[in-house]
């Protein structure tokens, strides 16, 4: 009995050793509660049943482990394995995604489905050469500028002194072509930035605007969408190389699930804030129907901006050229 007893006792030890054998660090700005978060814990939950419980998430919300960039860094460094990244922390790892993010590219949900499942395998590869593995993408959604005094005409922006994230070519890029005075500040000091006044415009998805409050200091929002704001889970490739083939597997298969789900549910969220927003009293102002070319030319040169910077011409005319595809088929 006691040979028994001391068998069981090794076996329960060993078993919990490898069902701990692989926990990826996971860290995003997205709050606790959202549905980054929500969706996370869902994936978390579904590669530990399918692993046996020897792969699993760590999850850290909220921007606990710093800016996009900082937790970049820190990826590099093995403190952390995984992100959920927008744009800022994709151009930091892949600087060619960023055309992606370019302004007055697209116009629906359906332009952006088609572009990325073109150019997905590509894109892939861009993160894999600079040491990271694509999980899934993860669309954060259609970024509105919101401001405390009115918008309706492109020489207005010059009223506005407007956020910029610190240190994004592409805010740079758009901002300058827009002829928007802007100030370069860290995402988790705009809301007092907002109230204190030091600035007086900023740009979001609805969803974050809602979720991080950032609506109760501003009282406008230009009802014409700045850009569309991509986004993605990733692992460094170190730890992905570092897990056998049927955990990678398990990974690969159900990020691809869960970020797709994401992306839906968060284009409904954003819809969804949207009437959150008027209800709130903010003011949805519409762009002068007179200058409705104007936006189009604006998101040209700015993306002209950046070539031979964070990606070629090439692959420009090739993004450019498969948005105008879409339209010609028709796809919303």
């Amino acid at each position: 009995m006691k040979k028994i007893t001391i068998a069981a006792a090794v076996l329960l030890f060993a078993s919990q050793l490898f069902a701990q054998q692989y926990t990826i660090k996971f860290a995003t700005l997205a709050p606790e509660g959202s549905t980054w978060i929500n969706i996370m814990k869902e994936y978390d939950a579904a590669i530990r049943k399918e692993s046996g419980g020897r792969l699993g998430f760590k999850i850290y919300a909220g921007g606990v482990a710093g800016d996009e960039k900082d937790v970049v860094r820190k990826m590099r460094m093995n403190q952390f394995q995984s992100a959920g990244i927008t744009g800022v922390g994709m151009g930091e790892i892949a600087k060619d995604v960023r055309v992606l993010d370019m302004p007055f590219l697209f116009k629906s949900h359906g332009e952006v489905d088609y572009v990325m499942n073109q150019f997905d395998g590509e894109f892939r590869k861009s993160f894999e050469n600079n040491g990271f593995v694509l999980l899934g993408w993860a669309e954060v959604g259609f970024v509105y500028i919101f401001t405390n005094t009115p918008v309706y005409r492109v020489s207005d922006m010059k009223d506005v002194k407007m956020w910029a994230w610190e240190g994004d070519p592409v805010a740079d890029a758009a901002f300058k072509t827009l002829g928007v005075n802007y100030i370069p500040l860290s995402i988790t000091d705009v809301l007092q930035s907002v109230q204190t006044r030091m600035i007086n415009g900023f740009y979001n998805v609805p969803l974050a605007t809602v979720s991080l409050q950032w609506y109760t200091a501003v009282k406008y929002m230009l009802d014409y969408p700045l850009t569309n704001s991509a986004g993605s889970v990733v692992v460094s490739k170190r730890q992905f190389d570092s897990m056998p083939k049927d955990l990678q597997d398990i990974l690969m298969r159900n990020g691809k699930v869960f970020m797709r789900k994401l992306t839906e549910l968060s284009r409904k969220d954003n819809e969804k804030s949207l009437e959150i927003l008027k209800k709130n009293k903010i003011q949805f102002t519409k762009p002068d129907p007179k200058e409705a070319g104007t936006y189009d030319e604006i998101g040209k040169r700015a993306r002209l901006m950046l070539v031979g910077k964070m990606y070629s011409q090439d692959l420009l005319n090739r993004i450019e050229s498969a948005v105008q595809e879409a339209r010609k088929k028709g796809v919303k």
